[in-house]
């Protein structure tokens, strides 16, 4: 590559993308949003039992629900 325009290479990816509305998110939902949070353990991992799994993988099953 002889010269390489960064400007001018970025100018029109990012008119393609604003044309396209990549950057938009397509939910579909329609009412209140809800927002459910998963707590996670700690990075050392210390004090893991299976409750973790069951209470994560609910508040999972909720989320992808509502």
């Amino acid at each position: 590559m002889k010269n390489y325009d960064h400007r001018k290479i970025e100018k029109k990816w990012q008119g393609a993308w604003e044309k396209g509305k990549i950057y938009e998110a397509k939910t579909g939902i329609k009412g209140k949003t809800f927002y459910g949070l998963i707590e996670f353990p700690y990075p050392s991992g210390a004090g893991l039992h299976v409750g973790h799994i069951r209470s994560n993988t609910a508040m999972d099953i909720i989320t992808r629900k509502r």
